[in-house]
């Protein structure tokens, strides 16, 4: 099968449950081929906390009813949810010549690019991969690299409810604060913003 090496197959799925689209990535990346063209999937979740490999349990500092799911990307606990824009990025690195540090870095300054566009000006933080607006997290970055692939990927809060975030210190610092970007002024649509993400991702991680 012939790929081009340029594109990844967009899939739109909407808003899925967390576990059984974690196992498809699995998958996925376990039974791809050099021949395999890359996919980013863009979605939603229903409300769920996820737990990182290094992630400890006392990062989740009141009781809920949200499930909380141990994963295996790096990083701590955060949380999704309706509203939140997330990309998962099955990316095969051996074809891209750059490494997952290249990959985040890639990736953090594509948002900060889309929300420029938008009026909003955002930064990194040192030590805390994500991306920022005055100190407050607006998209949170995970990845899993296996045989050179990648999955898990970014998420964007864009107009969704931040309550669960007050039940966590959000990728393990206590304190924390998360922003959205309708807070922001924002008025575009989480779906608006997840088709521009997808194309300022094809931008940035194959040039």
């Amino acid at each position: 099968m012939e790929i081009d090496p340029q594109q990844a197959v967009i899939r739109h799925l909407g808003l899925v449950e967390y576990e059984p689209t974690w196992r498809a990535m699995q998958a996925f990346t376990a039974q791809r081929s050099p021949d395999t063209p890359d996919e980013f999937w863009l979605l939603e979740h229903p409300p769920v906390y996820t737990q990182g490999q290094a992630g400890k349990p006392e990062h989740l500092i009141a009781a809920t009813d949200i499930p909380v799911i141990p994963i295996d990307r790096g990083g701590q606990i955060t949380y999704h949810g309706p509203g939140q824009v997330v990309v998962y990025l099955l990316v095969d690195l051996r074809r891209r010549g750059y490494g997952i540090r290249e990959l985040v870095m890639r990736m953090e300054q594509m948002v900060m690019d889309l929300l420029a566009t938008q009026g909003v000006t955002a930064t990194r933080q040192a030590g805390a991969p994500g991306v920022y607006v005055d100190g407050a997290k607006i998209a949170a970055l995970g990845l899993r690299v296996k045989h050179g692939c990648t999955y898990h990927g970014l998420a964007l809060n864009v107009d969704m409810d931040l309550r669960p975030f007050a039940a966590i210190n959000p990728c393990g610092y206590a304190g924390m604060r998360v922003t959205q970007a309708r807070d922001l002024g924002v008025q575009e649509t989480a779906q608006a913003l997840g088709l521009m993400l997808i194309s300022r991702l094809q931008e940035s991680i194959y040039s």
